[in-house]
């Protein structure tokens, strides 16, 4: 539930897809994040795209969360059961805090839209240098799913009673990073 007379308050976020098959111009699920996020009203700080590598994505990531000017980092692809997937691997050892219901109740989501083959979902987030890191599957639909149904409200300062806006560095409310 949003609170009218609270401001919103604009976020700095960073886009990653993790792919050994895409591009930037075949990329539909970070294209996806990164329309949302500015449709929102957030500003996208940066956006990348790197094959499934687990020590290149924590490079990329590592970058981010150490920018006072990012403060949510959004990662799509890597987080299944295939032999290549290894985001769960390069960002968990990243993370300050898991966010557990962050992955639980995309999958709950998730479960009404493709069954049981949600189990095969790793999604998940935390924060990282008070930076939120999201990781979600590699689909459009699935950044559709993530986006609309939860990070759009938890990353607007106006959502009650909790959102993710508080917790991040470099936010006014919030004060500087340490």
């Amino acid at each position: 539930m949003a609170k009218p007379d609270v401001p919103f308050t604009p976020l700095s976020i960073a886009v990653l897809t993790v792919s050994d098959t895409r591009t930037i111009d075949t990329d539909t699920s970070g294209q996806l994040l990164a329309d949302s996020l500015s449709e929102a009203g957030h500003n996208l700080a940066d956006r990348q795209l790197q094959p499934d590598d687990i020590y290149q994505i924590r490079a990329v990531v590592s970058v981010w969360i150490a920018r006072p000017d990012v403060q949510v980092v959004l990662i799509t692809g890597g987080t299944g059961f295939t032999g290549r997937d290894s985001t769960p691997e390069a960002i968990t050892p990243l993370l300050d805090k898991m966010v557990d219901g962050f992955g639980e109740l995309f999958r709950h989501i998730s479960w009404q839209e493709i069954g049981t083959s949600t189990l095969q979902s790793r999604a998940l987030a935390g924060l990282a240098n008070r930076t939120l890191i999201v990781c979600v599957p590699g689909s459009t639909n699935a950044c559709r799913t993530a986006w609309t149904k939860i990070l759009q409200e938890q990353l607007d300062s106006r959502t009650r009673p909790c959102n993710f806006v508080q917790h991040l560095g470099s936010v006014e409310q919030c004060g500087n990073r340490a």
